[in-house]
């Protein structure tokens, strides 16, 4: 039981919610720069920028940054600039479906246009689509673990994954599929291979598929609502045998043997798409820029440059990705299977979450800060899945009080009303212990390998009492190592120091969210994709 559809869903003005390569770090700058040092059009996440004649406002899939040099090289043979707003590919749809893009953007380009159908509404505001590249779902295992099981790549089928992980012979991390189009492809491509599915998955599909999912989705455990920050807790954590994500963002990662399982794989085709709201001659650059994409030459260089595959005949893929054909598993046919796949992984199949929310209470959030704050949670509650488990722990001078929660699948709304009752009671007073309180929150939690477990830290201040930076440091390097593997997501918030909570989230293997360019509420929403 998922609580939000996906059409339900407010607008997160995230950042991030597809996959990305190492390179779309550079989402968090205005814009990104070639080798050539020639700016390339990367607006900020979430925010189109002004209409400007020859450029293009393009709503894209995040991980698309990567193609900044690309897009570089496109304005300067057309004189078309292209200017990405990078965002999660869901949540584009969403965008689509509730007219959010008209006026706004002149094109849309995303991972994949399989789901945009699934909804009409969104699907009326695309009047041409062309496919510019590939990426086919694949399978990226340590080199030393494909040599322990003894699997030639090239044959390896997902009924082989599945047994390995049965087996405990392999873990695996891989997006949240109910923000990530990889994520989502992926577990399009895992439950038609194990359900033997023959067509487009059906509901009856999945349903003779649950005992083989639930089993096979016991072997993950790393999720991430971005690429980019799944394979650095892969390189961090160590522990970790695989990760299942696009070709292309694999292949950039040293010591992984990728593989295309042989009954097949979902493969995103990249389509730009022309929006039903724009003029004459803002298409016309849009069929310009896709024309130029097309080209052998840019096309060698997309390939080369990311690693995805070329949609040029005539242009041979990079080297290092498979010539060998697999078998194209088709999307769900319609949107009740899709959203059905997504409730049944998010509250059924999947770990659970734990998470401890540090929510600074200290007199500095009284007011609007404060209002705020128990309005994003309040709003949160309506995401939070069948069992799991939330931890409130506000702070001022000292942890106030720990309370913690547990959605039972039995009585959803007991969990969720004693949350929301919790937070419309919090009151703001003291000063700010940050460290002290994040101290708190390790010892709530200790270590548990069952659950994706996560610590949430809200401040808008600066730490002025209790342990200091020093300390918490030296408190972390003392915890056990399963302890250590629990990332801190701080939030930008108020007066917060960004260095401060920068380190934070880089000591512990987590990740700063930025609320102060968008939304608390956003903020919030963001990092379900990481829990």
């Amino acid at each position: 039981m998922r609580r939000r559809r996906t059409e339900e869903r407010r607008p997160r003005g995230r950042a991030l919610a597809a996959c990305l390569t190492a390179a779309a770090l550079a989402l968090l700058t205005a814009c990104t720069t070639d080798d050539d040092g020639a700016a390339a059009g990367i607006s900020t996440p979430g925010v189109p920028g002004p209409a400007e004649p020859g450029t293009l406002r393009v709503l894209a899939s995040s991980e698309l940054t990567d193609m900044a040099p690309v897009l570089e090289q496109v304005r300067e043979d057309t004189g078309v600039t292209v200017r990405l707003t990078p965002m999660g590919t869901l949540d584009a749809v969403d965008m689509l479906a509730k007219g959010k893009t008209d006026g706004q953007y002149d094109a849309v380009w995303l991972s994949s246009n399989d789901y945009l159908r699934l909804r009409p509404e969104a699907a009326r505001q695309v009047v041409s689509e062309t496919p510019v590249m590939t990426s086919p779902v694949a399978i990226g295992v340590r080199d030393a673990t494909v040599r322990e099981l003894g699997w030639k790549p090239d044959g390896v089928t997902w009924s082989q994954v599945e047994e390995a992980v049965a087996d405990g012979k392999l873990t695996y991390g891989m997006t949240d599929p109910a923000r990530s189009n990889s994520g989502f492809a992926t577990l399009v491509s895992v439950a038609s291979a194990l359900s033997g599915a023959e067509a487009a998955l059906t509901d009856a599909d999945v349903r003779e598929a649950r005992p083989r999912l639930k089993e096979f989705f016991q072997g993950q455990q790393l999720t991430s609502g971005s690429s980019g920050w799944l394979a650095a807790a892969y390189e961090r954590r160590g522990n970790v045998d695989a990760l299942l994500n696009y070709e292309s963002v694999l292949q950039g990662i040293d010591g992984l043997t990728v593989i295309r399982p042989r009954d097949g794989v979902v493969t995103a085709d990249y389509p730009l798409s022309s929006l039903a709201s724009t003029g004459a001659a803002t298409r016309e650059d849009v069929r310009k820029v896709a024309d130029a994409l097309r080209t052998e030459r840019l096309q060698r260089r997309i390939t080369d440059t990311t690693l995805r595959r070329p949609v040029v005949a005539s242009v041979a893929p990079a080297a290092g990705l498979g010539t060998e054909r697999r078998r194209e598993l088709p999307f769900p046919g319609t949107r009740s299977v899709a959203d059905g796949l997504l409730d049944s992984y998010e509250n059924e199949l999947r770990r659970p979450s734990r998470t401890v929310y540090v929510l600074d209470t200290s007199g500095s959030m009284r007011g609007d800060r404060l209002a705020g704050l128990k309005a994003a949670l309040t709003g949160l509650t309506g995401d939070f899945r069948e069992r799991e488990e939330v931890t409130l722990m506000p702070f001022g001078s000292e942890v106030k009080s720990v309370r913690t929660h547990v959605v039972d699948p039995g009585d959803p709304e007991r969990g969720l009303s004693a949350i929301r009752a919790d937070t419309e009671a919090l009151t703001a007073s003291g000063d700010t212990a940050v460290y002290t309180s994040l101290e708190k929150a390790y010892g709530h939690l200790g270590g548990d390998e069952d659950t994706f477990t996560s610590i949430v830290l809200m401040t808008d201040g600066e730490n002025t009492t209790g342990a200091d930076a020093a300390d918490f440091d030296g408190f972390y390097r003392a915890l056990t190592a399963e302890q250590r593997r629990i990332p801190v997501f701080p939030i930008l918030f108020g007066d917060s120091d960004r260095a401060e909570l920068e380190h934070i989230a880089d000591l512990t293997g987590g990740r700063l969210f930025d609320a102060r360019q968008g939304s608390l509420d956003g903020a919030f929403e963001e990092i379900r994709g990481y829990q």
